[in-house]
């Protein structure tokens, strides 16, 4: 598996996602726009085709205009790129879905998206701020029945809008709430959660691959380290120690080797980085494989231990991460 650059998954249906894609994701208060943009270029010129954007990272127009660039200078065709956007949690509710579907089509300027996937189980307050709090500070909430939200997203797919749709952070649980939906008329391609060494996520991986799901990893190469989201003392991924034996032993980086580990186990991966030099080497992990003994090694390493802790949200009771898996 995943043993050529152009590696990719048969979704449920019928469409192909390449098993390494480009994390367009850069909290704003540490990275301009067009780092996004030229990021973006970089990345399609060294063999990326799998895109990974959302409205609410706020550059997919920078995003768009890389793609296009590359499309206009021969580099690739629109069919070559794979992207996908995501429906933040304030369009939750069915009216509000195709327009945020066509809001992202309007600033990539493109005619359709490759996959639309719905961001979190977690809904918010509809309306034009995408994260509403009370006077107290806490996250305002909405309660529309997310199958309802996936009827209308369905209903893009058949629009022709969207081509393939699927989640983002679902456990188990809200997965099956989908799946077993009355009058269901297209499952879930995948499920986008975090997944690295220290998560490894196989309980969810053993059942989307069950319901032929994929699951898709960010945070792969640990996290950016956004205060708002992430915890400041937790550990630096890239700098673990068994990771770096593992690497040192094979010449590689530690990146490429936690890219590996995933791709070993039919995950598809999302790398980010701005310095073209990483993004390159992040992309060189397909001539080489770990032996069982090395992806052993690597299981063990999982503690079940969480980058995105979105705390702000874990009194909602649809909170993904309140369940097993």
């Amino acid at each position: 598996m995943a043993r050529t650059p152009d590696a990719y998954f048969v979704l449920n249906d019928g469409y192909k996602m390449p098993v390494v894609g480009f994390g367009t994701y850069a909290p704003p208060e540490r990275y301009s726009k067009s780092l996004a943009e030229e990021g973006t270029k970089v990345a399609i010129e060294v063999g990326y085709r799998h895109i990974d954007g959302a409205f609410i990272y706020g550059n997919e127009v920078e995003v768009g205009r890389a793609i296009r660039a590359k499309i206009s200078d021969g580099t690739v065709k629109r069919e070559d790129i794979f992207y996908t956007g995501k429906l933040w949690s304030t369009f939750q509710t069915p009216e509000l879905v195709r327009p945020a579907v066509e809001k992202s089509l309007k600033s990539l300027e493109f005619d359709y998206l490759d996959l639309f996937i719905i961001h979190s189980p977690v809904e918010l307050k509809p309306g034009d701020d995408p994260f509403p709090t009370d006077e107290n500070g806490k996250a305002i909430y909405n309660n529309t029945d997310i199958r309802d939200t996936w009827k209308a997203l369905e209903d893009c797919k058949d629009a022709g809008l969207v081509r393939s749709i699927g989640v983002s952070n679902f456990n188990k649980r809200q997965l099956e709430l989908i799946l077993n939906k009355p009058g269901l008329k297209h499952k879930p391609v995948c499920n986008q959660v975090e997944c690295h060494i220290y998560l490894n996520q196989t309980k969810l991986l053993e059942f989307c691959k069950s319901k032929d799901i994929v699951l898709v990893a960010y945070s792969v190469l640990g996290s950016s380290r956004a205060e708002k989201w992430v915890d400041a003392n937790s550990p630096v991924l890239l700098e673990d120690p068994v990771l770096n034996a593992v690497a040192k032993k094979l010449s590689r980086t530690s990146a490429q080797i936690a890219m590996r580990y995933l791709l070993q186990r039919g995950i598809v991966v999302l790398a980010k980085s701005y310095t073209p030099e990483r993004i390159k080497q992040n992309f060189q992990v397909f001539d080489f494989e770990l032996s069982a003994e090395e992806m052993k090694t690597l299981d063990g390493l999982n503690t079940n231990m969480r980058y995105i802790e979105t705390k702000q949200w874990q009194d909602h009771p649809k909170y993904p991460y309140n369940d097993e898996y």
